[in-house]
């Protein structure tokens, strides 16, 4: 026979499945699902679907309607209690006779963070709150960091050959995974507020860094280039009235080269580092920036510098690696992370909710850090 337990987690389950139909479409909003059962029968089901949209408890009290009293609604997220784009989800809840209410986490948005589930207490609704926690926690990772540590969800991306190269010594790197891996990314870059590159992978690749084809949105290009020496007939620049770019620099950047790319329409903002000698980009003030900006996920595409001093600040949440049957050899040839680097095996990285999949050709590794923090770093 089935328990309460049991079937607390099933709905929750079910919930989070709604929600993840919201990826790429409500950040920086978190995303939510939401189930309403009475007597057994799934009568109402929601999801957040788009940023400024309603709220996933609210499509499902409009699914459910007239059959939601007395009813439990299971939903992912604490439910909001303050006015937004939208009303507050509570009154929403509280108006149409919900009984019983158990969601998976608290939410640590300030306006928030516990104070909805007061609301509904007072109004004589049961909250239970911790059921799938950890998997919510999980699955809205990216909110959560940018909420509690004012940052965005740092997501690395680098094609390698089965010899650890991203390049050959020529740096030469076109193309070294496979069409269905290039898919992959593409899909990436759909979902993605940022996309972000060094100086090198420009001067090496002339990259677009767009989605194609287009996805839920529109990634603003970032540019790391210390000197803001980007040229103006770079495929970023060019395309700058199609997608934003934007350039980070350093303190010593010539004016001239300020002016001349935000009159071609780019953005350049000055990351300074705490070194007040140095001209490097500082990761912990980009980062900051990026936050403040709202952006929750970014996708890193190289190079191996840039990708290096996010290793070293401890910056990199996620990685998604295609590598190649392919072998290229070179003592000069670059790796995916350059930067300081380790000293010691047993101090390594390890990922979490690994993947691995074969993609045509190519091995598609997919998986999460276990160990970040906000330590500084910069990137020349």
């Amino acid at each position: 026979m089935t328990s309460d337990i049991q079937l607390d987690a099933a709905y929750l389950a079910r919930a989070l499945e709604l929600a993840s139909r919201g990826e790429g479409y409500v950040e920086p909003n978190p995303m939510v699902g939401c189930v309403v059962v009475r007597d057994g029968e799934v009568v109402g089901e929601g999801w957040h679907q788009k940023f400024g949209g309603p709220h996933a408890e609210v499509e499902a009290l409009r699914v459910a309607g007239a059959r939601a009293r007395g009813a439990t609604m299971y939903v992912t997220l604490e439910p909001c209690c303050h006015h937004g784009k939208t009303p507050p989800c509570t009154e929403a809840i509280i108006a149409a006779g919900i009984a019983r209410v158990v969601c998976a986490q608290r939410d640590p948005f300030d306006q928030v963070a516990g104070k909805g589930i007061e609301t509904l207490n007072s109004a004589g609704i049961e909250v239970e709150v911790g059921t799938l926690a950890a998997e919510a926690h999980k699955f809205n990772a990216p909110y959560l960091k940018l909420v509690k540590a004012g940052r965005p969800w740092i997501i690395a991306k680098w094609a390698m050959t089965l010899d650890g190269k991203i390049a050959t010594r020529t740096g030469d790197s076109r193309w070294i995974s496979g069409d269905a891996s290039r898919e992959i990314v593409h899909r990436l870059r759909g979902r993605m507020d940022g996309i972000m590159v060094g100086r090198g992978t420009i001067e090496a690749d002339d990259p677009l860094l767009t989605a194609r084809p287009p996805g839920p949105r529109m990634a603003t290009r970032i540019a790391v280039d210390s000197r803001a020496a980007l040229r103006l007939e770079s495929q970023l620049v060019r395309s700058v009235r199609d997608a934003p770019v934007l350039i980070a620099a350093g303190t010593e950047a010539p004016q001239e080269n300020i002016d001349r790319l935000a009159a071609a329409g780019c953005e350049v903002i000055i990351c300074r580092p705490t070194d007040a000698s140095s001209n490097s980009v500082s990761i912990p003030a980009l980062l900051d920036e990026l936050g403040r900006r709202r952006m929750t996920n970014i996708l890193v595409e190289g190079g191996g510098r840039l990708l290096g001093a996010l290793f070293d600040a401890r910056a990199i949440d996620e990685v998604h690696v295609f590598i190649a049957p392919k072998l290229i050899g070179g003592a000069q040839a670059p790796t995916a992370l350059a930067g300081v680097g380790l000293e010691k095996i047993a101090a390594a990285v390890n990922l979490d909710r690994l993947k691995i999949q074969h993609v045509g050709d190519d091995f598609y590794i997919h998986g999460e850090t276990k160990d970040t923090d906000l330590s500084a770093a910069h990137v020349d």
